[in-house]
């Protein structure tokens, strides 16, 4: 059997996504779940009410992930719950528990390298997540790794009160994510 053509909108997804960090940084957890619930329904196509369940999972890995010593083990199990879900319903073919293993990655290298100006290990962590989940070489899925980190190096100047501009950086972090968005759906078509 074929895998079904995978697409979502970029600018939806990247909405979305933007909300959801405002949402995180704001504690806001029930606005973060609404959101991440709209997040699994238009990237990954779960369908309610199976999107509730993943949303609470990304809301709960969240939520768990916020104590500077947190448990790792916590963070990933739930990782991997809404990756499993994000498979069955997208039509991609990755490894959920890979996907959750880079996706803790990312959180963690993200956490420990705001406000360094070296993010090559990000931009590597960022790329093989992309990689993986979509199903992409690590050539196509550069672009989107750098835009990606682009965008939360944006958004740390955002988190560490530093931004001259904070909602034009918002609407910033809008339209990078947008762009690496895009970028993945070019490097698939």
């Amino acid at each position: 059997m074929a895998a079904k053509e995978f697409h979502y909108d970029a600018k939806k997804v990247a909405y979305y996504e933007v909300e959801g960090w405002k949402a995180y940084y704001d504690r806001n957890w029930l606005r973060l779940l609404r959101l991440v619930l709209a997040l699994a329904e238009a990237q990954f196509h779960i369908p309610f009410p199976q999107s509730w369940v993943a949303a609470y999972y990304i809301t709960r890995a969240s939520v768990a992930f916020v104590p500077k010593e947190h448990d790792q083990t916590v963070v990933r199990g739930y990782l991997e719950k809404f990756y499993r879900l994000s498979q069955r319903y997208s039509g991609l073919d990755f490894d959920p528990a890979k996907a959750a293993d880079l996706e803790n990655e990312y959180w963690e290298v993200h956490r420990r390298l705001s406000g360094k100006p070296d993010k090559t290990e990000f931009i590597e962590t960022m790329t093989k997540l992309h990689a993986a989940i979509f199903d992409m070489t690590l050539d196509e899925a550069r672009e989107s790794g750098e835009l990606r980190v682009e965008a939360n190096n944006v958004l740390d100047t955002i988190t560490a009160h530093t931004s001259t501009d904070v909602a034009g950086d918002w609407l910033r972090c809008a339209d990078l994510l947008t762009r690496c968005y895009t970028s993945i759906e070019r490097a698939k078509a």
